[in-house]
């Protein structure tokens, strides 16, 4: 029977997770009922166990996939165009929000179909940012 994760707090918001013997980075930010968890490249808003708030990632009919901005943020870097072929956890796009880094990841393979965002844009909660296909 395997341990479960051992949280040891290193900083202001930032947490050290080590699940069956691997350590990760976890970011907090918020308070009260308005929290948000970056971890393994994902980002939460609590309740966490709630799907509707966890990785902003959607997928239509037809395989596409839009990926959003889980948070009010700013675009920092975007990596990828239209045409772009990516591979499970390239970064897409980092955003900037609460003094944090969030990388955007993609899921699995796929081709850009359309980016929605620019460097230095401010992009609110559920905002489309790339479509994959």
């Amino acid at each position: 029977m395997s341990e479960g994760p051992i949280v040891t707090r290193i900083g202001d918001g930032v947490y050290r997770v080590v699940v069956e013997g691997r350590a990760h980075l976890a970011y907090v930010a918020g308070s009260g009922e308005d929290v948000w968890l970056h971890w393994n490249g994902q980002v939460f808003h609590r309740p966490f166990g709630d799907e509707r708030t966890g990785p902003q990632r959607g997928r239509a009919a037809g395989g596409h996939q839009s990926l959003s901005a889980p948070m009010p943020a700013t675009v920092l870097k975007v990596h990828v165009a239209p045409g772009s072929v990516v591979h499970q956890g390239d970064t897409l796009v980092i955003l900037e929000a609460m003094k944090m880094e969030l990388p955007i990841r993609s899921a699995g393979e796929a081709v850009v179909k359309a980016v929605h965002c620019r460097e230095g844009e401010l992009v609110q909660p559920g905002t489309v940012l790339v479509e994959l296909e």
